[in-house]
């Protein structure tokens, strides 16, 4: 439950800064898009709490097997939110690539619109599609599973920030660390922008692993997804590239051909409609 208490305890700061750019920035939202993403924001944490209460005993256990027993202080979390951090960035990059995670993420890039609300545009799916196993090399290196999932929020608070197109870059902050300059391009599909800059805090591991692209000024962000949803049905929303998935896995042949489909490089549903 840490990361939902984390999330609902800075909820007022999220609905501050929302509220602000609403206002200053309207032509930035939409209505209906953006009460689409409240929706699915609260069916994502309802689901992340269901998923937490069942899993957590499973977490325990695997502590049991850690390498190290590593105490609460300054220094261990810092080199826990470090480590998270560069877990998020293989989380995030295998999202982009492999269909069954895709299938979760999607959610996440289905809107044409890019404002703090985006942020909140989640998939209750994620506990399906198994986001946690990215967290459990944590677990088993000696991190209790609480400050695992501790850090977790932080990760994902900070990155409610980075969503946004009222904020220029800026300045050196932009070498090291995520910011909205660095993540409008990842919700691009602009050639060049499509499958970059996968970082949560750290731009850094973008930069190390060959997935950074910046935004150019004369290249301006074209957001959503590839053939594009039309639709702020959060049903719709949440399963179309799910049902894609299983129908095109069940008419496959062979079972390495149905496993190809699952886990290769993402088709969309809507460009097979």
């Amino acid at each position: 439950m840490t990361i939902e208490i984390i999330l609902i305890v800075l909820s007022p700061i999220f609905f501050m800064f929302i509220s602000y750019e609403f206002v200053k920035h309207r032509h930035y939202y939409d209505i209906k898009d953006s009460l689409a993403n409240t929706a699915l924001a609260l069916m994502h944490q309802g689901a992340e709490a269901i998923a937490l209460l069942v899993l957590m005993p499973f977490f325990y256990w695997l502590y049991e097997y850690r390498l190290f027993d590593i105490d609460i202080s300054v220094i261990s979390i810092f080199f826990a939110f470090i480590l998270q951090d560069f877990l998020y960035y293989w989380f995030h990059k295998a999202s982009h690539h492999i269909h069954w995670l895709w299938a979760a993420h999607i959610v996440h890039h289905s809107s044409t619109k890019m404002n703090f609300s985006t942020a909140f545009r989640q998939s209750l799916m994620y506990p399906i599609a198994g986001m946690w196993v990215f967290w459990m090399p944590m677990i088993l290196l000696g991190f209790d599973p609480i400050t695992v999932f501790s850090v977790v929020a932080l990760n994902l608070a900070y990155q409610f920030f980075v969503h946004t197109q009222a904020v220029n870059k800026l300045g050196w902050f932009e070498k090291v660390f995520n910011t909205p300059s660095h993540h409008r391009v990842h919700h691009a599909i602009n050639k060049g922008y499509l499958d970059k800059n996968f970082a949560g805090v750290l731009i850094i591991w973008d930069k190390l692993f060959g997935t950074y692209a910046e935004e150019q000024a004369s290249k301006p962000c074209k957001y959503g997804i590839i053939g594009q949803l039309d639709s702020n049905n959060p049903i719709t929303i949440t399963f179309h590239q799910w049902t894609y998935l299983a129908t095109t896995t069940f008419k496959t042949k062979g079972f390495k051909a149905k496993l190809n489909v699952l886990f290769s490089y993402p088709t969309s549903a809507l460009k097979h409609k």
